[in-house]
């Protein structure tokens, strides 16, 4: 290894080492615990390494031999000879490079999707509070930077520890062995080496950690104005001169640090270079008096002189390699962090399937409380100091009901009043402390998540679509859905003509977040998907608050398909979607402050009848001749 590329090696490792911490031994044990599955290639890898280790200090005392037998006039054939084994070392190195290189490419990849996986299941166990605190940019952060910042610990620095760690010894051995003078006088240097690197390097991490904040910045910049509901927000209210010179200033910055560090690394790879240089000057100045004063073979300088680079290499990794593991300790505790955040939503011990046939929905004395931030998120993910401490207040109070089998019960209220908390509840979004809430007379609790989730539906008010093909968000209800099946439900939802007419039909991508259908079109896209999956609940959370009368039309006609002999639970904004209901609930301040049909409700002149005189404006609402019909 030459001087310059030790140089390079020793710069990267100061710039990327992170500040030490004490070694945990918890920590340890857990990263010996995912090291495990690859113990035989990890074993096969680091005896590689060490033999790779003894090849190249081979190599100069080879070479230092055939300096001695041409001076000593030794035969032709012993010269061709060293050659020969010279060439065969230099063929060694380079298979059993490529075989290490392999090894650890597969240890490091292998990892990589172990981690990846762990956290990427770990997080979908989470609860929905979580991904609404949680920022998304730190979260993918995770599953990359930091698994790959751990993965580095196996394919790198361990190699690197063991390799250079021999080749230290072997190299050490073989030069006090030729001349302890020298070798003694050479390792004099080493401080000009070192010192700069970890000086140097200390000043260029604090350069490169500026820019990537920097870039940071810009990116989630980026992210929020190019997205669609950013860039329909900065056209409507942006200031476009303001927007520019902003993202210009942190452009500027992040060129006036890439040319500042690129001086520092070249003073600093010009200055060890001289350090290397007054090294073998020393060596061949040194040696050669020794060498014509017969206390040295010239051979002997020649394998001092190329042993010179592998001392200084794996002196000044070994100098940085207690900081190249902590770095990697702390990528794999920011993994860990994320691991042990415990899934608020479990299933108990002997959790059993939802009984087949109809299911009733019932709410028995339900009271209920966001979680607090600390239980179920991290201020590293959320980019705060300090978890917030809120959390836990009651926002439900002795909620009860129920929604018997294929019957519909509808929430209203005020905005704020618990009708959303109330629906999140059926399908375990969240869990309740205090009551439970049942399905076909079994605590949801007691049931396995999965089998609650295949037998409800649910469409929010968002309508939210995946950046992929129409075939593709729908088969995401159903993946076994044949195309059909997918025209039918299309067909029932007032869709099938308009995909139809689209180039690419059910290939078509909709866009982020469906940005790319209309507001109507999305809904009964949802409800397409939600009729595809064929639960046996239905839920929905105002499901056209947000769309015209003429797509609310559409969107209704479709909802009535989706709730033909399904239990439903319907949240609705607009009184006039809810008449038909078997039963209306009254929501307020957490509570159920009144219920019962459409007719009757307006009849007693309670809150149900201010919601509905606020709504069409009637002074005293007349009794709907529906009624008669419905009640």
């Amino acid at each position: 290894m030459s001087m310059e590329v030790t140089a390079w090696t020793s710069l990267h490792h100061a710039m990327n080492a992170q500040d030490e911490r004490p070694l945990s031994r918890a920590t340890l044990r857990r990263v010996a615990g995912f090291a495990r599955p690859h113990r035989n290639l990890i074993v096969t890898f680091l005896l590689l390494s060490v033999v790779t280790a003894v090849l190249t200090v081979a190599a100069p005392v080879l070479a230092g031999r055939v300096v001695d037998a041409i001076v000593g006039g030794a035969d032709s054939g012993v010269v061709v000879r060293l050659a020969v084994l010279i060439a065969v070392i230099a063929l060694a190195e380079a298979g059993l490079g490529l075989l290490t290189r392999y090894l650890s490419a597969t240890i490091g990849e292998g990892l990589i999707v172990q981690l990846r996986t762990a956290v990427f299941d770990h997080v979908q166990r989470m609860p929905v509070a979580f991904f609404t605190r949680t920022r998304t940019g730190a979260l993918v952060s995770r599953l990359n930077n930091d698994v790959i910042g751990a993965q580095r610990a196996f394919s790198d620095t361990l190699s690197a520890v063991v390799g250079n760690a021999v080749t230290l010894l072997l190299t050490l051995a073989v030069m006090l062995s030729f001349s302890w003078q020298i070798t003694l006088l050479a390792l004099l240097l080493l401080p000009v080496f070192v010192l700069p690197a970890r000086r140097m390097g200390s000043r260029l991490a604090r350069l490169q950690r500026e820019a990537a904040e920097q870039n940071a910045a810009m990116s989630n910049r980026m992210t929020e104005r190019f997205s669609a509901p950013g860039a329909t927000l900065v056209k409507l209210y942006g200031r476009p001169a303001e927007e520019s010179a902003e993202f210009a200033a942190r452009a500027r910055r992040v060129r006036d640090i890439g040319v500042r560090a690129a001086m520092l690394q070249w003073v600093f790879i010009t200055a060890l270079t001289v350090v290397g240089s007054l090294a073998l000057a020393l060596v061949y100045g040194l040696g050669g008096v020794y060498a014509l004063r017969g206390n040295l073979d010239a051979g002997t300088v020649v394998a001092l002189a190329l042993l010179l680079s592998r001392l200084y290499a794996p002196l000044t990794s070994l100098a940085s390699a207690r900081v190249e593991v902590m770095s990697a300790l702390v990528s794999f505790e920011r993994v860990f962090e994320v691991l042990d955040l415990r899934p608020l939503i479990l299933d108990r011990p002997g959790a059993r399937p939802l009984p087949d046939g109809p299911v009733a929905v019932e709410f028995d004395s339900v009271r209920f409380g966001y979680p607090s931030a600390d239980r179920v998120s991290l201020a590293s993910l959320e980019d705060v100091a300090k978890l917030d401490t809120r959390g836990g207040e009651e926002v439900l109070h002795d909620v009860s009901f129920r929604v018997e089998a294929g019957r519909m019960v509808a929430l209203v209220g005020s905005s704020g009043a618990g009708k959303s908390t109330i629906a999140q509840l059926v399908p375990r979004l969240y869990d309740v402390e205090h009551g439970a809430v049942k399905l076909a007379d079994v605590d949801v609790r007691d049931l396995s998540t999965e089998s609650v989730r295949a037998a409800l539906g649910m469409v929010t008010q968002d309508g939210h679509l995946f950046h992929e093909s129409i075939r593709a968000n729908l088969a995401f209800a159903r993946p076994d859905a044949t195309e059909d099946e997918m025209w039918d439900v299309l067909g029932r939802t007032r869709l099938g003509t308009l995909i139809r007419s689209l180039p690419d039909g059910l290939d078509t991508v909709v866009g982020e977040r469906g940005y790319r259908l209309s507001g109507g079109e999305r809904q009964r896209l949802t409800i397409a998907r939600l009729l595809l999956a064929r639960p046996r609940v239905v839920i929905l959370d105002e499901a056209t608050a947000h769309l015209d009368s003429t797509s609310e039309a559409a969107v209704q006609d479709a909802l009535a398909e989706a709730l033909t002999g399904r239990t439903s639970v319907v949240i609705a904004h607009r009184l006039s979607t809810v008449r038909a209901a078997d039963e209306i609930l009254v929501i307020e301040g957490g509570r159920v402050v009144e219920r019962g049909r459409h007719g009757d409700l307006l009849a007693a002149g309670g809150r149900y009848q201010e919601l509905y005189r606020t709504q069409f404006g009637q002074e005293k609402p007349e009794v709907p001749r529906e009624r008669a019909a419905t009640g």
